[in-house]
């Protein structure tokens, strides 16, 4: 009961001191890092308290736990049933912590996994897909990290034309329509500029627009210019490949 009660007291002023506290005092600390600590800690109090609730029921059956401390007996054992993995676990994390490699939102890709951030454990890392997909990787296992929440994004637009196709109108419609954008409504931090032009596999010639935006917002800001774009040459009358 009494171990249920400072999980509860210890879980509510965690919560005040990361949720109301800290946010509403003048900071440093960005939202994201705030959360990242904030699972952390809770994270921290979970492990410390399981600890004391695990040698509180084995003192209850008369096992001397603090004589086999002493001997390091538990130690070696643990050792023997896999600590390691949770020690480099707790490293790995602790370090990605400490160099601010990755915040909770933050949109990240780990191997051939990519989606935001929503949980950064002791031994854990949790990030959600795209499609809804919770992946758990182990920190052990977290190498090198995409970080694309931490600088702005390009966007890249591909516009399919014919060889014969009136690139000079084509390229007049592109920038009449990057001089009427809204930017700051799109998040755009780079005015879009056609790049060039460029082969695909399949042998189609494109014609590449390029800007920049801020994290999370270039997959819009693609569907959007991308469909003026597109939208414009058609009522121009110009025929574009299917």
């Amino acid at each position: 009961m009494v171990l249920l009660l400072i999980n509860w007291i210890g879980k509510k002023i965690i919560r005040h001191i990361f949720k109301t506290g800290l946010r509403n005092t003048k900071t440093s600390i960005s939202p994201k890092k705030l959360d990242t600590i904030y699972t952390l800690v809770l994270n921290i109090f979970k492990y410390i308290l399981m600890f004391f609730w695990i040698y509180a029921i084995l003192s209850a059956i008369g096992i001397p736990v603090g004589t086999l401390i002493a001997g390091a007996g538990i130690f070696s054992l643990a050792i023997g049933l896999g600590a390691q993995g949770f020690v480099s676990d707790m490293v790995n994390g602790f370090f990605i912590l400490l160099e601010q490699q990755i915040s909770v939102g933050d949109t990240i890709k780990i191997n051939a996994i990519e989606g935001q951030v929503t949980y950064v454990g002791i031994r854990t890392t949790q990030i959600q897909s795209l499609d809804g997909t919770l992946n758990y990787i182990p920190n052990r296992n977290i190498t090198v990290v995409s970080n694309m929440s931490r600088n702005n994004m390009q966007a890249l637009m591909e516009i399919p034309i014919f060889n014969d196709s009136p690139f000079a109108e084509i390229t007049r419609i592109i920038n009449e329509i990057n001089q009427n954008l809204d930017l700051d409504k799109l998040k755009i931090t780079k005015a879009p500029f056609i790049v060039g032009f460029a082969n695909q596999n399949d042998g189609t010639l494109t014609i590449q627009v390029a800007t920049y935006t801020k994290p999370g917002a270039q997959f819009n800001v693609k569907n959007v210019l991308l469909e003026k774009y597109l939208s414009a040459i058609k009522e121009a009358k110009i025929s574009l490949p299917k």
